[in-house]
C-alpha cells in the first residue's frame, strides 16, 4: 500500500507544474491590462509604465512563471493585484465553502445512488427502468438549471430554504445547513445517476457469480447476501465511480457557487477571471489540483482496503 501512496504523490508533482503552466499560459491571452485596470483611465504614462514594471508584466511570459514558480516553492501563492490579499488566505477563507458543497454533494450521491442502484437490482425489471431513466435525465440535464428550478420551487415558492447566500457553521450551524440544502442537491442529482447505474450493472453481475449462489445455497440472509457480500464484491467500480463522480463535482462548484451566491473558490475564480488577476486564478487552479490528487489518493487506499491483491503490488 505504502509504494502505491508514494507513486502516486511523486506522480502529483509534474502534474501541478503542468496545470499551473497551463493556466498561466492561457491566462496571458485573456484581453486586459491588470495594470490598466487597477490605475484606471486617468493615471498618467509614468505611472502605467512604473506599474507594469512592479507586476513585472512587461517580461515574457516564461520569466513571469518563473517568478511565481519561485515563489510557490517558499510557500508564497502571490498577492491578489486588486485586494492586495495574500492568495493563500484567501484560499483559506473560501475554500471550507467549497469543501462542504463538494463533500455534502459526493456524501449524497453516494448514499442516494447505492441504495437506487441495489434496490433496481434486487427488485425487477420495472427499477432497472427507472434507474436508467433517472440516468438519463441526471446526465442530459445541466447542473445550473436544476439549481434555477430548485430556486423557483423550494425557495421562492415555498420558502423552505433560502435561496442565496451563505451562513457560517461558527455563527449558526442550522442556517449553515439550510444555506447548503439546495445547492448540495443541485450539485449531487448528476451524481446520483451515475452512480446508482454503475452500482446496480455492478450488483447483477456480482449477484450471479459462483460464490454468491454458494453463500445463497448455504442459508445466509439476504439482506447479508446483499449488503455484506454482494456490495463488497463489487466495490471497486462502485468506489472508481464515486471518485470521479467528486473530482467533477470539483469544477461543478464554480456553476454552483455563483447560482447562489456563495463565497467559494468558484465565485472567487470567475471574478478573478473577469479582472485579470492571475495570482489568484493561479492559486484557485493549484487548489482544485490538489483536491483532485487528494481524491485519487483516497480512492487508491479504497483500493487496498477492498482488494488484497492491490495491497500486495
Amino acid at each position: 500500500m505504502l509504494p502505491i501512496i508514494l507513486r502516486r504523490l511523486g506522480l502529483s508533482v509534474p502534474l501541478l507544474l503542468v496545470v499551473s503552466a497551463i493556466t498561466f499560459l492561457l491566462e496571458s491571452f485573456v484581453p486586459g491590462d491588470p495594470a490598466r485596470t487597477l490605475l484606471g483611465l486617468n493615471a498618467t504614462p509614468e505611472q502605467y509604465a512604473a506599474l507594469r514594471a512592479a507586476l513585472h508584466l512587461n517580461e515574457p511570459v516564461a520569466v513571469q512563471y518563473w517568478l511565481y514558480l519561485s515563489g510557490v516553492l517558499h510557500g508564497d501563492l502571490g498577492t491578489s493585484l486588486f485586494t492586495d490579499e495574500p492568495v493563500l488566505g484567501l484560499i483559506g477563507q473560501r475554500l471550507p465553502v467549497t469543501l462542504a458543497l463538494v463533500i455534502g454533494a459526493t456524501g449524497l450521491a453516494s448514499l442516494v445512488g447505492v441504495l437506487l442502484g441495489v434496490h433496481s437490482a434486487t427488485r425487477g425489471r420495472f427499477s432497472r427502468r427507472v434507474v436508467d431513466v433517472v440516468s438519463l435525465l441526471g446526465g442530459a440535464l445541466p447542473n445550473f438549471w436544476i439549481a434555477l428550478l430548485l430556486v423557483a420551487l423550494f425557495a421562492v415558492r415555498f420558502a423552505l430554504f433560502p435561496a442565496t447566500g451563505y451562513t457560517p457553521f461558527t455563527e449558526s450551524p442550522g442556517q449553515w445547513a439550510a444555506g447548503l440544502v439546495l445547492p448540495v442537491v443541485a450539485l449531487a442529482i448528476g451524481g446520483v445517476a451515475m452512480i446508482a447505474k454503475v452500482t446496480r450493472d455492478a450488483m447483477l453481475t456480482t449477484l450471479g457469480l459462483d460464490y454468491i449462489r454458494t453463500l445463497r445455497a448455504s442459508g445466509v440472509r439476504p439482506a447479508s447476501l446483499i449488503w455484506k457480500h454482494a456490495l463488497r464484491g463489487c466495490g471497486l467500480p462502485v468506489v472508481t465511480t464515486i471518485g470521479l463522480t467528486m473530482i467533477a463535482f470539483i469544477p461543478g462548484t464554480i456553476l454552483i457557487e455563483n447560482v447562489f451566491t456563495l463565497p467559494g473558490l468558484g465565485t472567487t475564480v470567475v471574478d478573478a477571471t473577469n479582472q485579470h488577476d492571475l495570482p489568484v486564478v493561479q492559486g484557485v487552479a493549484v487548489t482544485f489540483t490538489v483536491l483532485v490528487i487528494v481524491v485519487n489518493l483516497v480512492v487508491d487506499i479504497l483500493y487496498g482496503l477492498l482488494n488484497p491483491k492491490v495491497r500486495a503490488e
